[in-house]
């Protein structure tokens, strides 16, 4: 039975040893070849099988000579294909991009519109990395969608949007908090002032209302007398915008203590101002 066993796993290999043999003696006569029709059938055959190298290998050969045939349209659709299926996203979107500006009037040109927006959408990095990428994927998604309001894409496309600005806004967030932490108070509270500029519906915004003042006060508080009185001023001026749109926050309480230290303070220092005066 051992014996058996052995002999049918030397039997399969064998097979799949001469498969390969095969196939890669097939392509390499489909290579060396120069009928423009046999190449373009073999890459048809092979985007069927899946085989998108090899089918893009011999696109590659054939795209510029086949230029205004009827094969053509499909051969440049499906190159497009087989760059986003090996996960050569900036080619990908390149490529549809390309295709779409090339056959406006193809069948394919609405899908290749949004592969486009995919291709970007899906080689967008992570918030915290560089978004010239993400910004591109926003707008290439944003002109989608008026292109294309009943699209059978529209509504995936409106998800892709929703999720591109989230990272956006996730980074804002993130790097105000950081100029926080490192002590760049100043930089903070330009940063969540931002923040609130550009993304005023954000579930972040009780949050970063009081990080705002939070950063406030600490600037303030590093900062020369000549200037402190102006700086604690604009915590009571964010202290006064949580409380009205946030009356329920969570954070009133640990903002209430600066507001309250800052009128003190400011209160202070009119006192010295008056007698500095006489």
């Amino acid at each position: 039975m051992h014996v058996k066993i052995k002999n049918m796993k030397i039997k399969f290999w064998y097979i799949v040893a001469l498969l390969v043999l095969i196939t890669g003696c097939k392509f390499g006569k489909l290579r060396r070849s120069t009928d423009l029709k046999e190449k373009y059938d073999g890459a048809m055959a092979y985007y069927e099988k899946k085989d998108y190298y090899r089918c893009a290998m011999l696109l590659e050969e054939i795209r510029t000579l086949i230029t205004g045939t009827k094969e053509y349209e499909l051969a440049e659709f499906r190159y497009a294909y087989c760059h986003y299926y090996q996960r050569q996203l900036s080619y990908a979107s390149y490529y549809f991009e390309k295709f779409y500006n090339t056959f406006r009037g193809s069948k394919f040109a609405q899908e290749a519109r949004y592969m486009h927006v995919r291709s970007l959408y899906e080689d967008s990095p992570r918030y915290n990395l560089d978004q010239k990428n993400t910004l591109d994927a926003i707008q290439a998604s944003q002109s989608f969608l008026n292109a294309y309001p009943t699209s059978v894409y529209f509504e995936e496309c409106s998800k892709i949007l929703k999720e591109l600005r989230f990272k956006l806004e996730k980074k804002s967030y993130e790097n105000a908090k950081l100029y926080l932490k490192i002590n760049n108070f100043k930089a903070s509270v330009v940063g969540f002032t931002n923040f609130q500029k550009n993304f005023p519906d954000s579930e972040y915004n009780e949050e970063v209302a009081f990080l705002r003042i939070e950063g406030q006060y600490l600037y303030a508080k590093q900062s020369i007398e000549t200037r402190k009185k102006e700086r604690y001023e604009e915590v009571i001026k964010y202290f006064d915008y949580l409380n009205t749109n946030f009356p329920k926050s969570k954070y009133v309480r640990s903002a209430q203590g600066m507001y309250d230290r800052s009128l003190k303070i400011i209160n202070d220092l009119k006192k010295i101002e008056k007698l500095s005066q006489k």
